[in-house]
């Protein structure tokens, strides 16, 4: 049996010796132009937060960022969804330029205040950079569709600190339903590599705690109504951001209104409820009182509608053709969700801030593994049960809908009819 064993054993330590070498070069480059985009970024929002005027410029940021992806984007309008098009079906090719300019064009939304996030940046910079060394490799088409899904790993794992999260995420956001484990092992390299070169730069992701908390029926209950809630909500985003992308295009003509637009409404909406809290990526705040991320783990860190303004702004910035990605504020919405949750049912503020900041993006993205991994290695493993079942949860009641419409069903959530699964 030994040596029937033997050449599988050789043909797999080969295997993972060549995808190895492969994935280096992926790794390094995309971890450390997302260091680069970190930084960048960080300087931008920092560069509005001393010059508040910025934000009346964000019209014409929207409309410089139009033009460019109308003259210089070629197909890279698609974002991630042509990532993901292309792993599902090599052939159509990613061009180099979406990583500069997608770089580029979210630090200029970020810049003047547009709502968004950094995972699609990310994303897009990892795919882009993969497809660029697959071509100078001249793999085939099976080994460029696991490579573009390295370097999804890397850029997601990079940009949040998250390694684990990166790999299992460019496995399941591909298709719902199914996890492809023949880039399993290529892509956590990817993503752990990408993210210690990110963190070699100096780069520091913001540390969330949870406190430990003891297994209670009661609180079960309160996770599992609060999971429901969540996944409503990654139903509502998804649904009101696909709306207002459809509808914009139907009745704003030229198109270079539309983020035109867009920028109008934000600035509008941002003096209506008197702050600009709900700008930008959110994760901390411009002064010790603003409502972010960070403050909605903690009692009265954020209003009991704050979840709602942060998705309304990241929904009308992201839709009217403004650069970034949405898991940011993603996080922002649920943990805002979470801690107006814990205020009603007397739950753990940073629990309940958590489980939001995780399960939202679950439903969103319909990555409930994922994110569930994501919990562990942000707020530490001890109420793993509670991220799994929040997660579990929201994905099942986040519906059909999903922020990515590449994203193709391998086994739906649920059979309608016991026939179907026959």
């Amino acid at each position: 049996m030994r040596l029937d064993k033997t050449p599988e054993q050789l043909f797999i330590f080969n295997h993972l010796i060549r995808w190895t070498v492969l994935v280096i070069p992926v790794a390094l480059s995309v971890g450390s132009l997302i260091a680069l985009f970190l930084w960048l970024l960080d300087k931008a929002i920092h560069l509005r937060w001393d010059h508040s005027w910025l934000l009346f410029l964000l019209p014409l940021a929207g409309l410089a960022i139009y033009f460019l992806y109308k003259y210089l984007g070629k197909n890279s309008e698609a974002g991630n969804n042509l990532i993901m098009d292309e792993i599902h079906t090599p052939g159509g090719g990613i061009p180099a330029r979406m990583a500069p300019l997608v770089l580029f064009t979210t630090i200029v939304t970020h810049l003047f205040g547009g709502s968004a996030g950094r995972e699609g940046t990310a994303v897009q910079i990892g795919g882009s950079l993969a497809q660029w060394f697959s071509r100078r490799m001249r793999l085939s088409p099976a080994d460029t569709r696991l490579l573009l899904m390295t370097g999804v790993a890397a850029g997601f794992g990079a940009v949040f600190g998250t390694p684990v999260t990166g790999a299992i995420f460019a496995l399941e956001v591909l298709a719902i339903g199914r996890i492809q484990y023949d880039a399993l092992l290529p892509c956590l390299m990817a993503s752990v590599l990408a993210d210690l070169t990110c963190q070699a730069y100096g780069i520091h992701h913001t540390p969330y705690h949870i406190l430990p908390v003891e297994f209670t029926f009661l609180l079960l209950g309160e996770v599992i109504l609060a999971g429901l809630a969540f996944g409503l909500v990654s139903n509502l985003f998804s649904t009101l951001s696909h709306s207002i992308k459809t509808y914009s295009k139907k009745w704003i003509r030229p198109a270079w209104l539309i983020p035109v637009v867009g920028g109008l409404l934000i600035i509008g909406l941002s003096f209506l409820i008197g702050t600009q809290d709900y700008l930008s990526l959110g994760v901390t705040g411009k002064e010790a009182g603003s409502v972010s991320i960070v403050s909605c783990f903690h009692a009265g860190g954020a209003s009991w509608f704050s979840w709602w303004w942060k998705l309304l702004f990241t929904a009308l910035t992201l839709s009217t053709g403004f650069k970034g990605g949405e898991v940011t504020p993603l996080f922002f919405i649920g943990a805002a969700l979470g801690n107006t949750l814990a205020t009603l049912s007397g739950a753990p503020v940073d629990l309940m801030a958590g489980l939001g900041f995780i399960a939202v993006f679950a439903g969103a993205t319909n990555t409930p593994i994922a994110c569930t991994l994501m919990g562990a290695e942000l707020f530490g493993p001890s109420p793993a049960l509670y991220y799994a079942v929040a997660c579990f949860t929201a994905y099942y009641f986040s519906g059909r809908s999903g922020i990515y419409s590449a994203q193709r069903t391998a086994v739906p959530k649920f059979i309608r009819d016991p026939g179907q699964g026959k």
